[in-house]
């Protein structure tokens, strides 16, 4: 069951989705949202990166000031330092007045620069002394002023082959990305198709006043096998032109082929997040793990709160033995039974464990065997569904089973 503030996310921004890697995503967003921290989105086209700095920015203390989106990509070169930083009356042909950038104009907010590994070089000397001082310099002008903004940038490009072709500055991308975020593709969101689907299938009924289309169980399957080249934003205007086109409202295979036909060629991605994406697949498995063994922690804090609360009430104790045993272990009872306590070695290995954030190699294969187990057990040793379960891919499963041995 997904965390109620994940709910309370998804309800707000309209998202649609319980995918691990998309809830990791939000998950990141909050947890660097209170800080100034600038954040590096990265992902395919058509995935849905712009939701990212709305949460970012609706979370953080400048929420009440300006939240501003550009995209770097649709500005020509030559007027994109006018745009950002502003530009003083004739300091170039056509500027006939002063104008005012998006950094001065979002002073105490944020600024979204989605496409930033389309900017000029030049542009990105500019960036880069706002990131270091919040210092910028208008076109025209010789007068410094300062500004006081939070950036969150991204990009579907290869960032490290943009940096190797001198496209791209490698000091300022290491002051965008001082957290990265990933927002996965569609093709390794299968099981939130249908959820997309019933979405923009209702969405579109209601506002070309029609009933909505409906798929067949087979259409169903074949869109969660299309790779998606275009991500959510293609998922989305394929269902719009049915809604549109078909005067038949449930959608037969057949006539699905006619807008998907099969063996499409593949595309190629340039892109960072799909040359690693089947290790970071494998990294949010251990991110789970780690997640998991940090509500364990709250849940040990809760009990401890609890059992001072009630001065050590044996009814308590007993009502909760299952939630001890799962976050202690082996719990020792004192003569009268009333309260409980740990070995001294019981201590110490909770704090190892769950120390600094940090796992030694032996406890976190440990319990990623343990998570395989269960996952292979509930689901009468079916890999598939286990490897859903786990939010992992089959092959990576399969790799891991014969590394355990299990």
């Amino acid at each position: 069951m997904e965390p109620i503030f994940i709910q309370n996310i998804k309800q707000k921004f309209g998202i649609i989705g319980y995918d691990y890697a998309l809830h990791r995503a939000l998950e990141k967003a909050i947890q660097v949202a209170p800080t100034d921290i600038s954040v590096l989105v990265l992902g395919e086209s058509g995935v849905g990166k712009e939701f990212i700095p709305k949460i970012i920015h609706q979370y953080s203390s400048r929420k009440h000031h300006a939240y501003i989106a550009v995209n770097c990509g649709a500005i020509p070169e030559g007027t994109i330092d006018s745009e950002l930083f502003g530009h003083e009356k004739g300091s170039f042909t056509g500027a006939t007045s002063m104008r005012k950038g998006y950094f001065e104009g979002a002073n105490g907010g944020t600024i979204f620069l989605d496409e930033v590994g389309e900017l000029p070089l030049p542009t990105q000397v500019r960036l880069l002394r706002i990131l270091e001082s919040g210092e910028f310099i208008k076109v025209g002008s010789s007068k410094i002023q300062k500004t006081n903004i939070r950036i969150v940038a991204a990009t579907n490009l290869n960032m490290v082959e943009s940096i190797q072709k001198g496209k791209f500055r490698e000091d300022l991308f290491y002051r965008l990305n001082t957290v990265q975020i990933n927002v996965p593709p569609l093709r390794f969101r299968k099981n939130d198709i249908k959820f997309l689907f019933k979405k923009f299938s209702n969405d579109f009924a209601e506002k070309y006043h029609m009933p909505p289309v409906t798929f067949s169980e087979e259409s169903l399957k074949y869109l969660e096998d299309y790779s998606w080249p275009g991500n959510i934003r293609q998922l989305k205007n394929l269902i719009e032109q049915i809604s549109v086109v078909e005067t038949q409202r449930e959608i037969s295979i057949e006539k699905l082929k006619e807008y998907i036909p099969e063996n499409i060629p593949s595309i190629s991605f340039s892109n960072n997040v799909i040359e690693t994406s089947f290790r970071d697949r494998e990294r949010d498995f251990l991110y789970k793990i780690l997640f998991d063994m940090k509500k364990n922690l709250n849940d040990l804090k809760n009990i401890t709160f609890q059992l001072i609360k009630n001065n050590s009430n044996a009814r308590f104790i007993e009502k909760n033995q299952h939630l001890m045993d799962k976050v202690f272990g082996k719990i020792i009872h004192n003569r009268d039974d009333s309260i409980f306590q740990l070995e001294d070695s019981d201590y110490e290995e909770v704090e190892e464990d769950l120390s600094k954030n940090e796992l030694s190699s032996f406890s976190l294969q440990r319990k990623e065997i343990e998570f395989i187990q269960k996952a292979l057990k509930k689901n009468n040793g079916k890999r598939r569904k286990a490897a859903k379960e786990l939010g992992i891919s089959e092959r990576t499963l399969y790799r891991k089973i014969k590394q355990y041995g299990l």
